[in-house]
């Protein structure tokens, strides 16, 4: 695999395990899929053979973004006002999309997946986790290896969490017969695609995460057998949790929903939750004691418009965190870039109403890259020093963009907001994005083959 030279960054974001810092003037040398040097004159050293020079003047160097939550296959139900939730609960909203999710065919997951990844690169994000839960009955059971062969395309680094509904309606869930498996199903199609897929190696382009949908359409059973085959195979965990159903869940366990997967054994280190914006600080410190960690996606937040993910309390107990775009449907976007600025602007607006003070910006961009890194169990990704993963992205910064600005480039993202795709996205030592086109790719076609895919399906 080539290598690659970035001459002259105005700034590179570095880490050597113990926080992030800026260096700047320096040059970053990788080699195949991992960073060999970043320091100052590298570029008048004898480099390997083979190796590319690229001239980074005015380039921010930044760790590729990690999204720890999202639905790609929303990305083919969105920009839809009638389906918005703002006058709806969460339960009531599920109610009324997820016979439309359930339309969608084999080709619509494949190409809804390059959609969603594609933006995710476009702006910086170089892993992406994504939670499939949704395997109507005549879609088939190849949906995730279908997701594969997608971020294989695009050169994404991709951890699949597959997910699945086991509780009928007839029983209290919002899911449609089409949707529904049984337990077995679930688990069984978990091992093969562990046993087809995970790669713990160096570097590892992918992986997979048992992830039952949400406790709230689930069997109980569901999570027990996940908490098993996980811990057997020795893979992450991953489910919805406090995002409107509690009460429900105390309504039939007698208990809410934190206190309910403690009991089953589905927390601890291995295992992170979406959302969790209405738990109590006593739920924040069970799970910060368990070392649960919380995938916070702010975008939902405004749909919610009734509370604002506590993030300072999290900060405060010791909470991981990492950050997640969500699914199109309750975002309709796939800019991870775009919610680090969400995330501490929301923060900003709750901030008088709570007990902690806002974290500072520079810790919402580590959300976003070692905090992701954290919750995937990710030792390899999300930081920028000698030996890592080259997963990288930059921004010129040459621009009246970033007049005012440049002196602190760790605050930029979360202060500023980056407003454009990022000039050069590398992933795994390769450059995937640059200079406004997909490497080898040709996007037009990319997009006609998805709206194709799309418009075959009556909504």
């Amino acid at each position: 695999m080539t290598g690659y030279l970035l001459k002259n960054c105005a700034a590179v974001i570095t880490d050597e395990g113990s926080g992030p810092s800026v260096r700047r003037n320096v040059d970053v040398l990788t080699n195949g899929p991992q960073i060999e040097a970043i320091g100052e004159g590298l570029h008048r050293s004898e480099l390997p053979a083979g190796t590319i020079v690229q001239d980074a003047d005015g380039w921010f160097v930044y760790p590729g973004l990690v999204n720890t939550h999202h639905h790609f296959f929303q990305c083919f139900v969105r920009n839809r006002a009638e389906l918005d939730w703002t006058k709806l609960s969460v339960i009531e909203w599920l109610d009324r999309i997820y016979p439309i999710f359930c339309r969608l065919n084999e080709d619509c997951f494949y190409h809804a997946s390059i959609t969603a990844m594609a933006e995710m690169i476009k702006h910086g994000c170089t892993t992406a986790f994504d939670h499939q839960y949704n395997f109507p009955r005549h879609a088939g059971k190849r949906l995730i290896d279908r997701q594969f062969e997608a971020a294989d395309l695009l050169g994404m680094r991709f951890n699949a969490g597959r997910g699945g509904n086991t509780l009928p309606k007839s029983e209290g869930s919002t899911i449609p017969d089409e949707m529904l498996e049984t337990t077995d199903e679930f688990i069984v199609d978990c091992a093969r695609l562990i046993d087809t897929y995970h790669d713990t190696s160096p570097f590892s382009m992918r992986q997979v995460v048992v992830a039952p949908c949400q406790p709230v359409n689930c069997y109980r059973e569901t999570f027990v057998e996940s908490v098993s085959l996980a811990r057997d195979r020795g893979v992450r965990m991953h489910t919805h949790v406090g995002e409107g159903e509690s009460p429900v869940i105390e309504a039939r366990h007698g208990m809410r929903t934190v206190d309910y997967l403690e009991e089953l054994g589905f927390a601890g280190r291995d295992t992170f939750y979406a959302h969790c914006w209405e738990l109590t600080h006593d739920e924040l410190r069970v799970m910060a004691a368990s070392g649960t960690g919380v995938s916070h996606c702010p975008e939902p937040v405004y749909l919610v418009g009734a509370e604002v993910t506590d993030i300072p309390a999290m900060s405060a107990f010791g909470l991981r965190v990492g950050l997640g775009c969500d699914g199109a449907a309750s975002n309709d976007n796939s800019n991870l870039m775009h919610c680090i600025h969400s995330a501490y602007m929301l923060q900003c607006l709750a901030a008088s109403t709570r007990a902690h003070p806002v974290p500072a910006p520079a810790d919402f961009l580590g959300y976003a890259t070692t905090g992701g890194a954290a919750l995937l169990g990710r030792k390899d990704i999300g930081r920028l020093s000698s030996g890592m993963a080259a997963d990288l992205f930059a921004i010129d910064t040459r621009r009246m963009d970033y007049v005012g600005t440049r002196h602190d480039p760790l605050s930029l993202i979360a202060k500023v907001g980056i407003g454009m795709p990022t000039d050069m996205t590398m992933i795994n030592g390769r450059i995937v994005w640059e200079k406004g086109a997909f490497t080898g790719l040709d996007e037009a076609r990319l997009a006609a083959d998805a709206e194709a895919a799309l418009a075959a399906v009556e909504f």
